[in-house]
Parts: structure tokens; sequence; C-alpha cells
């Protein structure tokens, strides 16, 4: 081989040797920090983390290989949502999936400048999280579960399975806006149903204890349990204390009742919503801004009805509501 020749490949070779190199180069970590409003071992907080997990995976995030995932699991307490948002900003993650309106609210106070996607968070626009749903603006967008009307239709899917309530609890956490629209809009529909509707503010077990005992003194009560964490890790004793004192309830999400034996839920699938949060999640680790994606309302709602609970309280399910019943548990 001639010199020139001999040369020329050389210098050929030598300039293929750094794209080689590139292309074998790992992917870029990306960093993603979860804040979840349920106990670590919750079942539901579990099957949410599955289905983030399977979202990522099917848009071509894989952990250890491109993205690492940063857990926090607050157990519905506030205070511990406080320190966890902290401890999460003080990571720089990429982006932020945030569950629940009381840990976005804590992660607000902390940052206004990681972009973050929230779920199962209600009235986004009453609780002052985004400035519209077509356009978030800020660094924040998601996938709301309710809107405040829901208060009137969980007052009237109670009157329907139970007819002689006269009165309604209203379990909520006081301090977070979204419930106290629903409270407001469960108030304004009472009144045709002939129902008198009672606001019970709970902070913790025992709180949820005094108060339902106490409300189930009078005749003909009946319970709205709202949607927030206070109640979601409480839901085995608001589902016993209910049975104790034979009052008809009706909850937000199934598994408020699937193993609990609570008597009605209508509401949404929560993990569908951490499953479709992974979209915006992907889209915000490749460079879309938050504040450009709409926020996403929920599509489709589940009625169940679980009829042991309504033959142990004597209730007789109309056919038309059985009829409409996505799931009866038997």
């Amino acid at each position: 081989m001639k010199r020139r020749e001999f040369i020329s490949l050389l210098g050929g070779a030598a300039a293929a040797w750094p794209l080689a190199a590139r292309a074998q180069q790992p992917e870029r970590m990306r960093r993603i920090g979860v804040l979840i409003a349920l106990a670590e071992n919750d079942p539901q907080g579990q099957a949410n983390i599955a289905a983030f997990r399977r979202g990522l995976q099917e848009l071509g995030w894989t952990e250890g290989r491109n993205i690492r995932i940063d857990y926090r699991f607050a157990d519905g307490d506030i205070e511990r949502m406080r320190v966890y948002a902290a401890e999460l900003v003080d990571l720089a993650p990429d982006v932020i999936l945030v569950h629940s309106n009381p840990f976005l609210a804590a992660l607000r106070k902390t940052n206004r400048t990681i972009p973050t996607v929230f779920a199962q968070v209600a009235d986004p626009v009453g609780s002052g999280f985004v400035e519209s749903l077509a356009r978030p603006g800020g660094n924040v967008t998601g996938f709301s579960n309710y809107e405040s009307e829901m208060g009137g239709k969980w007052l009237e899917a109670l009157k329907e399975i139970a007819p002689r309530v006269t009165r309604a609890a209203v379990l909520l956490h006081p301090e977070t806006t979204a419930n106290v629209a629903y409270l407001r809009a469960a108030e304004a529909a009472a009144a045709p149903f002939g129902v008198t509707v009672t606001a019970v503010g709970v902070y913790d077990a025992a709180e949820i204890d005094r108060a339902v005992t106490a409300f189930a003194a009078e005749p003909n009560g009946g319970l709205i349990v709202l949607p927030h964490p206070v109640t979601g890790v409480n839901r085995d004793l608001i589902a016993a204390l209910a049975a104790r004192h034979r009052l008809p309830a009706v909850w937000p999400f199934r598994f408020f009742i699937a193993t609990n034996g609570g008597l009605m839920s209508y509401g949404i699938d929560v993990a569908d919503l951490f499953r479709r949060a992974t979209v915006y999640v992907d889209r915000i680790l490749r460079g879309t801004r938050p504040g450009e994606l709409p926020v996403q309302l929920p599509t489709k709602f589940e009625l169940v009805i679980n009829l042991k609970t309504a033959k142990a309280l004597g209730l007789e399910i109309p056919p038309t509501l059985l009829a409409r019943a996505d799931e009866v548990i038997e």
C-alpha cells in the first residue's frame, strides 16, 4: 500500500472512532421525582406507581437506563408532605409527578420552577394551581379528577340509593379549597332532595371517629366521603364506622370500597390518571413546557355498588340504579 493511501485510510478511521464512541455512550440519565399522598404499602398507591412505570416503559423510559425515580410517600400526613416536597426539590429533578391537592399545595410553596405534572388533583383553577385549563401557564399542568359540581352528584347518588336519608354528613378536609367547593355544591343541591347537609371537617383518625359517632346519634343520616388523603388513608376506619352506625355512604373512588365493604362509589379510575400522566412527563422530558400542555379532565366515571353492604343496611337497590352500575360487588 502506498504511503498516501495509508495516511488517507488512517485519517478516515480516526474520524469514525468518535462517532462509534458516541454511539456506544449510555443515554443521559433523567431524574423524576414522585410525591404520593398515600402510604408506601397502600395497595392503591402501589397500583398508581405500577401504572406510571408501565406508561413510562411504553414511551421508552426505563429505570436504571435513562431515568431515575425518587419516591416520597406521605401517608396522608400534611406536615410530612411539606417536608418531602422540600426534600424532592433539593434533589433538582427534571420533572415532578405529584398526587393530591395538599401535596401539590405543599410543593407550590417550595418550588415554582421545576416542571410539575399532577394526578388526582381537583378543581386546579379554583385551587389556584393553574391559570386556566386550556393554558395553565407557569410550571404546572396535569390530570384532574373532579370539578366542584361533583359534590351535588354524590348527594344525588346517596339519596337515590338510600331514599330515607334526610341528613348528610360531608367528610372533608376544611383547609382544602376543592373539598370546600364540593361541600358548597352539595349544599346547593340539597333542598330539592329534602336533605340537610352538615360539614364534618376532619384532620385525623381520632376526629373521624368522634365526628361520625356524634353524627350517627340522630336518625336518617348518610355520609358523603370526599376525596382527600385524610379520608383515603382512613377509608377502612370510615367504612367500619358506617357499618357500625348503619350509615349509607357514597365514596369518590372504587378503591375506597373494594376491600372494606363500602356501599357505593361514583368516580374515576385513579391508576388510569397516573398512566395518562406519563404522556405529559415524556413530553416535558423531551422539551415541551408544562404551561403549554392543557389540563386534562376525566372522561369516564364508574358507578360501583356493593350488594352485600346494601343488604346489611336493609336497602333495596332500585333496578334502574343497578342497570347503570359499571360493577356490582356481590
